[in-house]
């Protein structure tokens, strides 16, 4: 039996704790992460001049590349922790057709809004890295009551699915999280969705 690999999508808000949950994991499992906003940065880097905004240039050729970079993975039977916002409207079209050869388990990150305010602060404040992501238009979009960190849409994919509160350390455990991506990278069974 063939198996094929898997697609761990680490999903959730702003602020929710996505990209360290998506390292350590990758970590734990001893596999690529590919983070989407590592992809934009690595952008940005070579463009002169770039502005983050509203109409960002840089934003389709991310996506792009970001699924191309998993599809290449994928197709050469790599198993891969992939992290982004993953919204459902604008990231469920592009995962689909990864079903044909991934198993995909979606986590999503959660964490209550006043957690998530802060770690978006700290980050606007604290890393250099962070100025291609709009952190500062995002918080004045919050402050201005244009924009709610609560207004987060999930993938809607038929998928295993398990939420992970990041609020202090994981819930359920990093350990219990690494698990369920196994159980379907080791014998291609469906994991059990919670």
């Amino acid at each position: 039996m063939t198996s094929i690999p898997t697609l761990a999508v680490v999903s959730g808000g702003p602020g929710t704790g996505k990209t360290t949950l998506a390292h350590e994991l990758a970590h734990e499992l001893g596999c690529p992460a590919i983070i989407r906003d590592e992809i934009k940065q690595g952008m940005v880097m070579a463009t002169p001049g770039y502005q983050s905004g509203g109409g960002d240039p840089l934003n389709y050729p991310t996506l792009d590349a970001f699924f191309g970079v998993l599809k290449v993975l994928l197709q050469a039977g790599v198993t891969v922790v992939a992290e982004a916002a993953f919204q459902d409207r604008l990231w469920r079209p592009n995962l689909e057709p990864l079903t044909d050869f991934a198993q995909i388990r979606v986590i999503r990150c959660t964490t209550p809004a006043a957690i998530a305010h802060d770690r978006i602060a700290h980050r606007a404040q604290d890393s250099a890295h962070r100025t291609a992501h709009a952190d500062h238009d995002l918080l004045e979009a919050i402050a201005a009551g244009e924009h709610s960190l609560d207004s987060f849409v999930p993938i809607s994919l038929d998928v295993p699915t398990l939420t992970v509160d990041t609020s202090n350390g994981y819930s359920p455990s990093l350990r219990d999280t690494t698990s369920f991506i196994r159980a379907s990278a080791q014998d291609g069974s469906p994991a059990r969705a919670r």
